[in-house]
């Protein structure tokens, strides 16, 4: 080894006194140097800072977070990382690196009865001492008040409690639906998402809205219970698609359920859109490479992770920030809709 390198730990989290060791100087040197503090000759701060690097010396955030009150670490909390809170989080993370900000993502126990509440057991886990502030989505219950500042994405239960970012569930359900009305479809079915979840229920009203306006009766039998989940809405499917009088378009709640109706549409040998047409929500990747490319109502999601984030940045600052955001959907026309069969 050459005379000027430096000595590596054997193993574990590199250790102040690592450092100290490397360098040739003692822990309170290294302490000085690493958290800005004056008399350290400049020859000695060079060297240190030099070790730091090629050790990847971190100091400890909790220790950190104690002694400056601040950790310039923001908290993304989700109950699971899936493909809508992973673009969610896209957003986010670059409106944090343009703000100066590290970014911490945690997904908390949401297995077996302990899905209601994640989002208060993982704040109490983390604020404080590992994170200046939070951005969570799609929060279970309401959160009025809290030890460090929050912003909720799409929560289940709607306006309430920390200040709020989503998107126009309900009126980008009515120009899913009346897209489909528009090609000729009368006989339109509905795989509603989670009965708890706020935006479910707008998706679902504005279905409802769409179909009044047209003058096109609703019909209960064609609501079905698809949860937001791909297999769910399958199975749901294959027994809808194969009633005698079954639908002629599907408008799902989630791009996940659309997908599942195009899984069931293939297995009974449906062509899409030829035999049925299918629109879904949210405009995750999967939506674009389905088979085929699924039609949906797309949500800005990187727009709403970075507004969120930007939002918790100006409440970390003392700001005031408005108690909803509300973004539009957009309608992406793709190969799953087409004219009613027999037009």
């Amino acid at each position: 080894m050459p005379a000027d390198a430096i000595p590596a730990p054997t193993f574990g989290r590199v250790t102040i006194s690592d450092v100290a060791r490397a360098a040739g100087v003692s822990v309170p040197t290294v302490s000085k140097v690493v958290n800005g503090r004056y008399g350290v000759a400049p020859a000695t701060l060079k060297r240190v800072m030099t070790v730091v690097e090629e050790l990847g010396y971190e100091t400890s955030l909790v220790a950190s977070s104690l002694r400056r009150q601040r950790t310039n670490v923001i908290g993304i909390l989700v109950a699971e990382f899936e493909s809508f809170s992973v673009e969610l989080l896209k957003g986010a993370s670059a409106a944090a690196a343009e703000a100066g900000y590290e970014l911490l993502a945690y997904s908390g126990l949401v297995a077996g009865n302990g899905s209601v509440g994640w989002e208060r057991r993982s704040l109490s886990r983390l604020a404080g001492t590992l994170i200046d502030g939070a951005v969570i989505v799609t929060p279970t219950v309401l959160i009025p008040t809290t030890s460090i500042p929050v912003v909720a994405i799409d929560p289940h239960t709607g306006q309430g409690g920390p200040a709020t970012v989503d998107s126009d569930s309900l009126g980008g359900s009515r120009v899913a639906t009346r897209h489909l009305i528009e090609l000729g479809h009368r006989r339109i079915a509905h795989f509603r998402g989670r009965s708890d979840l706020a935006s479910a229920q707008l998706r679902e009203a504005g279905y409802r809205e769409s179909l009044a306006e047209a003058g096109i009766e609703f019909d209960p039998t064609l609501v079905l219970d698809g949860g937001y989940q791909t297999a769910q809405t399958a199975a749901a499917a294959l027994e809808l698609l194969t009633r005698a009088d079954r639908p002629t378009a599907v408008f799902a709640a989630n791009d996940m359920s659309a997908i599942g109706v195009l899984q069931a549409a293939h297995e009974l040998g449906l062509r899409v859109p030829e035999d049925l047409s299918v629109i879904g929500f949210d405009d995750i990747p999967e939506a674009a490479r389905a088979t085929p490319p699924l039609t949906t109502m797309a949500q800005p999601l990187h727009d709403i992770g970075a507004q969120a984030l930007r939002m918790l940045i100006e409440l970390l600052g003392g700001g005031d920030v408005p108690e909803r955001v509300h973004l539009p959907a957009k309608l992406v026309v793709r190969g799953s809709t087409g004219p009613v069969p027999g037009q």
